[in-house]
């Protein structure tokens, strides 16, 4: 890289049905390396009146020695110096982007870019993929840049099952054994850009289900964390995840996993910037609104079983330090979603 400022700009495409997101522009600056000598100035070693033969036979090597020293700089100035905070940087984000050439402006070439860099992707999912995302944009589902390129980058179609395989990207609840579903895409989208997850931010999940949830989320943070109350299905999602993460998916070994009660969330890591539920409650459980950050956001389908509004809990903090929670129904009143029950370690509910 040469010295001074270096643009990358990543365009926000979409099919001719989208009108075209304002770009995202990305600067970063990397200073020229700094300039050194002896601390002793070329002119005063040999100060004037004091041999000046012996200096003028001298000039021509003075004169190479400044030529090279200004060949020298031109091809070291590029080199940043070290940073003290290189490591620190390197541990709070993903040491490489997936898909970095990822193109959306058509099916075609959205097909094309994916296959480029993953070779065990089918065009048929991926033309199914690029479908619904477009879907999705029009129903204002998936918004910015960055949530459209993480639903554009999971393959959900890893994540279900078999026998609804043929199933992965209709706009519905799908079954996977032991109680539970993986939700439609559309609802995925909504909830993952209502949650405005930044890069670098922890992010727990609570009901893993089939993983597709947190797999999305791992392309907006490398801090993922998510809880499963069935052992059988966590142990199930666990090894989509080791299977994944081994054939061309490395992103989703950064992803932390547990099987617990996520009532009471995971103390061990937090407090977190984002929290999300997949499961339906009737109220929001202290545990999880203890562990979220001043400043934090979480989303929670809360309701009575079968009609849960989905709501954004922010919490945040007043001029006079005391917390202060809000809420906010994504969907503004207009539906409601049936979750399945948010259950405990003795068979039963959550529920009050």
């Amino acid at each position: 890289m040469r010295a001074g400022e270096r643009k990358e700009i990543l365009s926000i495409m979409a099919s001719d049905q989208i009108t075209p997101k304002e770009a995202e522009t990305s600067i970063h600056t990397i200073p020229p390396a700094p300039l050194y000598n002896s601390g002793v100035p070329i002119a005063d070693s040999y100060p004037h009146g004091r041999n000046p033969g012996l200096r003028a036979k001298l000039m021509p090597g003075y004169l190479l020695c400044i030529l090279t020293a200004f060949c020298f700089i031109a091809f070291a100035a590029p080199v940043a110096p070290a940073d003290e905070n290189d490591t620190a940087r390197k541990d709070s984000a993903p040491t490489q982007t997936p898909c970095p050439e990822l193109n959306w402006k058509s099916s075609k070439e959205f097909v094309a870019s994916i296959q480029a860099c993953r070779k065990n992707e089918e065009a048929k999912y991926l033309q199914e993929r690029y479908s619904r995302g477009v879907v999705m944009m029009n129903n204002k589902d998936l918004i910015r840049d960055r949530e459209i390129r993480a639903y554009l980058l999971t393959p959900r179609e890893k994540f279900c099952r078999p026998w609804n395989l043929s199933r992965a990207y209709d706009h519905a609840f799908l079954d996977i054994h032991y109680g539970v579903t993986i939700s439609g895409p559309h609802l995925v989208g909504k909830m993952t850009t209502a949650l405005e997850v930044q890069p670098g931010d922890k992010v727990l999940e609570i009901g893993t289900g089939s993983g597709y949830h947190s797999a999305m989320i791992s392309y907006l943070t490398d801090k993922v964390y998510t809880v499963e109350i069935i052992t059988p299905l966590e142990k199930v999602t666990d090894g989509i995840y080791e299977q994944l993460s081994g054939s061309g998916y490395p992103e989703y070994a950064n992803i932390k996993r547990k099987s617990d009660d996520g009532y009471y969330g995971w103390e061990e890591f937090a407090p977190f910037d984002k929290i999300i539920v997949t499961c339906g409650i009737d109220h929001i459980p202290p545990p999880l609104l203890k562990q979220l950050k001043v400043g934090g956001v979480m989303v929670i389908p809360v309701g009575p079983p079968g009609a849960q509004v989905i709501l954004k809990v922010s919490k945040n903090q007043d001029e006079k330090g005391n917390i202060v929670v809000s809420r906010e129904d994504i969907y503004h009143g207009r539906k409601k979603e049936s979750f399945v029950p948010f259950t405990n370690k003795e068979g039963g509910t959550h529920f009050k």
